[in-house]
């Protein structure tokens, strides 16, 4: 029987392997947000090369195209260069 204050994936069984590749993509995920969808600039935020960058996002299953990034990861309240040209 697990205690009240079990770790929710001790509970879901969750892997070790699995929730550090979710943690992993959650800061991917918010570099690339925080750049809006340079790789360049999230890299610099991780503090990793852009070719590492770019392999855990093929890794990870992150959009590596940059036009879809630059979409995908738009910061909030940021109009597209072609929306914004219309």
């Amino acid at each position: 029987m697990l205690p009240e204050n079990e770790p929710v994936a001790s509970k879901t069984h969750v892997s070790l392997k699995d929730m550090m590749a979710e943690y992993e993509r959650a800061l991917i995920v918010q570099a690339l947000i925080g750049s809006a969808g340079h790789q360049r600039r999230a890299a610099a935020i991780l503090g990793l090369l852009p070719t590492t960058l770019h392999e855990k996002m093929k890794r990870l299953g992150i959009p590596t195209r940059t036009g879809l990034l630059r979409e995908e990861y738009r910061k909030p309240g940021e109009i597209a260069s072609e929306t914004a040209a219309a």
